[in-house]
């Protein structure tokens, strides 16, 4: 098998570092979820210092990330263009890119893929209703005018609630591009194992694919049409610690729509805590999870092992569909 070193296991790496030694051609499916830098202007992730509460600026009850500035998004689309273009070179033909995103930085990382040479297909929006609202009122820079408290009051009362201009973000966006594939979508599946989508798969109640989802319980007619199962804790693991742990049921989806092959390799640059490559695993493909933080590297590994040792702590997302991957495969085999 190619990428024999890599394959199965979590490396402890920059991405940028390693991905040009993982071989052309040899991956079906990237997934992941990159960091964003929005608390600084460079591409030196350390995750201490993004955890720190000292920079998370003037409200310290909220997430780091709430400073702005035009040149965050210009600096992570010069990052992630040559992110992206590792990423396209270790593609097989028609392979698959999934890549989550904030809603404010969604078209610098759209750009950058398709600059990569990536076709973009589709943005899947993962919908949820509890997050914490993030803009601030100018109440306090009010105070420090330097005008009577009359006027000051007068200003107030005037710029009652009207706050700066950041809306409750209810949805994440996740691209979904595609390598060109090798001549026609039939010839490129028979060829490399990648390109179509596995439209068997279901969502909601028993509902064809689509690009909307979510994992909470949110109306009658949303639910039936686009829930996925919602995470146990234990999924996660107590011990888990990871800012922003994606649902397993989340990246099963995916991965189950877009690897078609047994062997399938499933690749995640910033695999975080891991549940890329639990996905995979649990769906018996294979995967390469790279991270530079030592700790998340252990988690993943950790969560990995939990796989072998107590499936029953994972979510089943497969139900009935579980054979008819295998199925399509034959058909197309004998095809």
């Amino acid at each position: 098998m190619k990428n024999n070193k890599f394959i199965n296991k979590i490396i402890c790496s920059d991405t940028l570092e390693l991905l040009p030694k993982i071989e052309s051609g040899s991956v079906d499916v990237v997934l992941t979820d990159p960091p964003y830098f929005l608390d600084k202007l460079d591409d030196n992730w350390d995750h201490e210092k993004v955890s720190n509460r000292n920079n998370q600026y003037t409200i310290k009850s909220l997430p780091a990330g709430m400073k702005f500035d035009r040149a965050q998004g210009k600096k992570f689309y010069a990052w992630y263009l040559k992110i992206s273009e590792e990423i396209f070179r270790i593609l097989k033909p028609g392979g698959f890119f999934f890549s989550f995103s904030s809603p404010r930085l969604y078209h610098r990382m759209a750009s950058a893929i398709d600059d990569a040479g990536f076709e973009i297909r589709d943005a899947f929006m993962w919908l949820y209703t509890q997050n914490q609202a993030k803009a601030m009122g100018v109440d306090h820079f009010i105070k420090k005018m330097k005008i009577d408290e009359k006027a000051k009051e007068k200003i107030k009362e005037k710029l009652n609630g009207w706050k700066t201009p950041q809306i409750k973000s209810c949805f994440e966006p996740i691209a979904m591009a595609q390598k060109p594939t090798d001549h026609t979508y039939l010839n490129n599946v028979l060829e490399h194992e990648v390109g179509l989508l596995n439209t068997h798969v279901r969502i909601g109640n028993n509902m064809y694919p689509a690009n909307v989802f979510a994992v909470d319980s949110i109306n009658e007619l949303i639910d039936k049409t686009f829930l996925l199962p919602k995470p146990t804790k234990r999924e996660k693991g107590e011990y888990n610690d990871h800012k922003t742990v994606k649902p397993l049921a989340v990246c099963e989806y995916l991965i189950r729509l877009s690897a078609f092959a047994e062997n399938a390799v499933v690749l995640d640059p910033f695999v975080g805590s891991g549940t890329t490559a639990v996905a995979a695993k649990k769906l018996g493909k294979n995967y390469i999870g790279i991270d530079a933080n030592e700790k998340y590297v252990k988690i993943s590994e950790r969560r990995l092992k939990e796989l072998d040792e107590k499936p029953d702590l994972f979510v089943d997302i497969v139900g009935s569909q579980k054979y008819a991957q295998r199925n399509l495969q034959v058909q197309l085999q004998i095809a």
